[in-house]
């Protein structure tokens, strides 16, 4: 009975299985069309209602640069069955011929939200990041420096509510000066068109809108998901200044290939929800925009039918952060920082260890998001590496589900550094 019960579940699993490949299969060769077919009504609709297409990267050409300004070759080589078959030059031949002259481009794109809010940051003449300080030093020392100085960055997708709602409330110490900051292209930081979002671009703005006008001295360094590795690209180049740098949840593939990082991020598969809409926005440029159009650009839409749902009159930070940037950002640094940026990790790591600047490392056991073997992996490659893995913690409640504990770590780690 024991062995007909055993063989039944292994039937029931591998039939589980197979159900599961068959949709996905099915999924996402549709979605493999639907891209191809909303490349071509994208150009068509950016010539008519901008004068010019805008260029994707369906049949563009790696362009040579070299470094932490390097652009992914994820961005060039997602593969669709559709596009290999020259559906796209097929269709092409079919679309309104392109306009003559140069027309200028404006600040968005047309399907982007054009709201006063998330263009706000157009009236800022310095061009500078959104940054949320918070700075306990008495009134009468404020002539003299804090005596630590703090750098929050965010994850993808996220902006610096994801800090100021958890962490910054529990640090009420006197000697602490935080700085939350809103990644380029997320929040109310610039969102530039013509900007590649790279690891460089990243590092560059946040040096040009905390470091050098704050004029740090020394700082800590604190990140979660995609901001570790720009945390670990801006410490490596103050690593002579840098104290210690805490890393929450990173994705370390340092030895792979920038497809092979793509693959495990963003792997297609159907479930969980959540890792099926990564891949959705990972793989497929346009139906990425697409999804952008509906979500992003009629926000405040959505926004009042969730204060009409909920009888709320303030919107949850998270919801707020899903639609405070341009696909264009997001497709940028998904791919330019988490699949490109992986490869100076192991760099960045050397420096910083060679430096003696502490570095802790901390993930849930129950991380959907980064495999857990992240951490282990870079335990075994850089064994100064404190690593703490979390009971019962996933990819976000590592922060957001204990956030008293997780500030007395995060003094214990500072403190260890004075």
């Amino acid at each position: 009975m024991s062995f007909l019960a055993i063989s039944t579940k292994k039937w029931a699993r591998k039939c589980g299985t197979a159900i599961h490949a068959a949709l996905s299969l099915l999924v996402f060769f549709s979605l493999d069309l639907m891209d191809a077919i909303l490349c071509v009504v994208y150009e068509l609709l950016d010539e008519i209602l901008e004068g010019n297409s805008q260029s994707c990267y369906c049949n563009a050409s790696h362009p040579h640069t070299t470094g932490e300004n390097e652009v992914s070759e994820t961005l060039f080589r997602r593969r669709n069955v559709f596009r290999e078959m020259g559906f796209l030059e097929f269709a092409r031949k079919f679309k309104l011929s392109r306009r003559t002259g140069k027309s200028k481009k404006p600040a968005n794109k047309w399907s982007d939200c054009g709201c006063l809010t998330c263009n706000s940051w157009m009236k800022k003449e310095d061009g500078n990041l959104h940054v949320v300080v918070k700075d306990s030093t008495p009134q009468e020392d404020s002539v003299q420096e804090p005596l630590e100085n703090v750098i929050f960055i965010h994850g993808f997708m996220g902006s610096s509510y994801f800090w100021t709602e958890t962490v910054f409330e529990h640090v009420r110490e006197e000697r602490f000066r935080l700085f939350a900051v809103d990644l380029l292209g997320f929040g109310e930081s610039p969102k530039p068109r013509d900007s590649l979002y790279t690891l460089r671009d990243h590092v560059d703005m946040i040096e040009r809108s905390v470091v050098k006008p704050y004029q740090l001295g020394s700082f800590h360094v604190v990140a979660h998901s995609m901001g570790c590795l720009i945390a670990l690209a801006l410490a490596a180049k103050h690593s002579t200044i840098v104290k210690s740098v805490t890393l929450v949840a990173p994705p370390y593939f340092p030895s792979s290939l920038e497809g092979s990082v793509l693959t495990r991020i963003a792997g297609k598969r159907l479930w969980p929800p959540l890792a099926f809409g990564t891949a959705v926005m990972s793989w497929y440029e346009h139906v990425g925009r697409c999804v952008c159009f509906i979500v992003c650009k009629h926000h405040k839409i959505w926004e009042w039918l969730i204060k009409l749902c909920t009888g709320k009159r303030e919107i949850p930070w998270k919801i707020k952060d899903i639609t405070r940037h341009t696909h264009h950002s997001a497709w940028h640094s998904m791919h330019n920082v988490i699949c490109g940026g992986s490869k100076f990790t192991d760099e960045h790591l050397e420096t910083l260890v060679n430096s003696g600047v502490k570095i802790h490392l901390m993930q849930g056991d129950r991380d959907e998001m980064v495999p857990l073997h992240c951490s282990g992996d870079m335990k075994r490659s850089f064994p100064a590496v404190e690593v703490e893995i979390v009971v019962g913690a996933d990819h976000e409640s590592v922060i957001g589900g204990r956030r008293e504990e997780f500030v007395e770590k995060l003094k214990m780690i500072w403190g260890s550094c004075s």
